[in-house]
């Protein structure tokens, strides 16, 4: 079996890039969809997180309110305050790997030739790049991730530049990520262009689980 990260900067497309190699035949999994499930009430992340960043982050039903939490964690825009991404991230990192590993085990059991791929916009921030046997780095234009932003959200793009910047400060940059990659698929073009380079990377992944 074959562990690949999959990676990139705050709206580079990389669940798009995902579901182009899911369609090829690798296994996904989503490190904000683990993160998700870890912040449900009753989980230990949810109690801890809680403890952390009090109640105001929390809907009246009790569910996470994920705008409230990455405001209390990254700050209100326009505020001079110390960013808690760190103190967040030491909480929720060490589960969402463990969750990542226990899920690359059970595909390995399933099928000893499968690529495992871990989508995860933090992988060389958290340090666990050397968990997987691949790299795989998605890039694009700083506009391009601008725009994208501001109609996943709804919001203009005066709006999304401001919070995109603020994400991206979090994280290190496309050439960091870049210098660390296997490989690396451009996501400025058109989705074609994007699904011919999945494919070719797809193909030497394929090749290296023997």
């Amino acid at each position: 079996m074959l562990k690949v990260g999959l990676t990139g900067g705050i709206a580079s497309g990389k669940s798009v890039v995902g579901e182009m190699f899911v369609a090829f035949g690798a296994h996904l999994t989503q490190a904000d969809a683990i993160s998700h499930q870890l912040m449900q009430p009753g989980e230990g992340v949810y109690e801890e997180v809680v403890q952390h960043f009090g109640g105001g982050i929390l809907n009246p039903d009790g569910t996470v309110n994920r705008a409230r939490l990455a405001e209390a964690a990254f700050g209100s825009p326009g505020e001079n305050k110390p960013s808690r991404i760190q103190e967040l991230n030491q909480i929720v990192h060490p589960a969402v790997i463990r969750r990542q590993e226990e899920w690359m085990e059970e595909i390995g059991r399933g099928d000893p030739r499968a690529i495992a791929m871990v989508e995860a916009a933090l992988i060389l921030e958290a340090g666990v790049a050397k968990r997987f046997d691949r790299l795989v780095v998605v890039t694009c234009e700083s506009e391009q991730r601008v725009h994208r932003w501001a109609v996943r959200l709804g919001v203009d793009e005066d709006a999304a530049r401001r919070e995109v910047t603020r994400r991206m400060a979090a994280q290190f940059s496309d050439e960091e990520k870049i210098k660390a990659a296997d490989y690396v698929i451009d996501n400025s073009g058109s989705l074609d262009h994007t699904q011919k380079q999945v494919r070719k990377v797809y193909d030497e992944l394929k090749r290296a689980t023997g």
